[in-house]
């Protein structure tokens, strides 16, 4: 199936809209998913019954399983929204067979880090755009604006916010100033990596590049950006976002940090780049943002970026 020329938008959330857990990657722990389920309550939505899996060894249910899921949450016209329970491993197994075609409706899928599989996938496949950010048992499990949570603002503006563009702060620095336009792509920097190769690797070019990942240390970190660099997937982009890593502190006391790899690297490309933005893992409130949404990117200070307009439709 061609992707439209035009990427679709799915339906903005409201009060009362039923929202979907999947688990197309590892088992949550049950009190955070109860405590992440029980803040979309707060916000006003119902939480649809989970299927019932059982887990195998790091992975949810099987991988029939978790794939049967995913594809019925889609199907079912009662659900709303998709929100992934966690991440670990594992997306890359329903992308196995081909899924229906035509795929079933769009609705706002919600997940970052392994999720970031399946968002590329059906971005490259479908121009569907989805949503990077908090997922039951990481950040929703500890709610709004708080140390481990997820960030309102730009949660409620992505997903339910559809008369108007919008901004943020990214809450970073600049590593290089400029200001730019492109699409939102990207994710959690190896599965993004993982996709070379793949029918559904990610076409970079004219995006605004997100980048982030955790309990790396910084060689790796710089392996997987040369890797990147010398695939072309840095040509004609236009700008980046990296997050704040986590767990990625030097080895050894005056190592090269994270910051520096990326600086060494990236500020050649000369291109507006913030670095240490709460997207994906990070400790601070996590920002939600849309995935394939037309954005402009400002690289100076902490970073702004806008949303050019409404991410989902009436």
């Amino acid at each position: 199936m061609s992707a439209p020329a035009h990427p679709p938008k799915p339906k903005a959330l409201r009060p009362g809209s039923r929202i979907a857990s999947i688990a197309p990657a590892s088992p949550g722990i049950e009190d955070r998913l109860s405590a992440g389920k029980r803040e979309l309550e707060r916000l006003g939505f119902s939480v649809a019954p989970s299927r019932t899996m059982r887990a195998e060894g790091y992975f949810a249910g099987s991988g029939d399983e978790r794939r049967a899921e995913f594809v019925a949450a889609l199907n079912d016209p009662s659900i709303d929204a998709l929100v992934a329970t966690r991440g670990g491993y594992g997306s890359a197994y329903l992308l196995e067979d081909a899924f229906p075609d035509p795929l079933p409706h769009l609705k706002p899928i919600i997940g970052f880090s392994d999720l970031t599989t399946l968002q590329i996938y059906l971005w490259q496949k479908y121009r569907w755009p989805t949503f990077y950010g908090p997922m039951l048992a990481v950040g929703l499990d500890a709610g709004a604006d708080v140390l481990n949570g997820y960030d309102s603002d730009s949660f409620r503006n992505a997903l339910m916010n559809n008369a108007s563009g919008w901004h943020t702060s990214l809450y970073g620095e600049t590593l290089h100033p400029g200001a730019t336009e492109g699409n939102l792509l990207g994710g959690a920097m190896t599965l993004l990596e993982a996709t070379l190769g793949t029918p559904w690797e990610l076409d970079t070019a004219g995006s605004i590049l997100l980048l982030e990942d955790r309990a790396m240390k910084p060689y790796q970190i710089d392996r997987v950006l040369l890797h990147l660099k010398q695939a072309g997937k840095f040509k004609n982009v236009r700008g980046i976002i990296l997050g704040d890593f986590p767990e990625c502190g030097p080895p050894v006391p005056a190592s090269p940090t994270v910051r520096e790899v990326a600086q060494r690297i990236l500020a050649p490309l000369k291109i507006p780049i913030i670095f240490g933005a709460p997207i994906g893992h990070t400790s601070r409130p996590m920002l939600t943002l849309p995935l394939g949404a037309p954005a402009r990117l400002i690289a100076e200070g902490s970073g702004t970026l806008n949303i050019l307009e409404p991410t989902v439709r009436p």
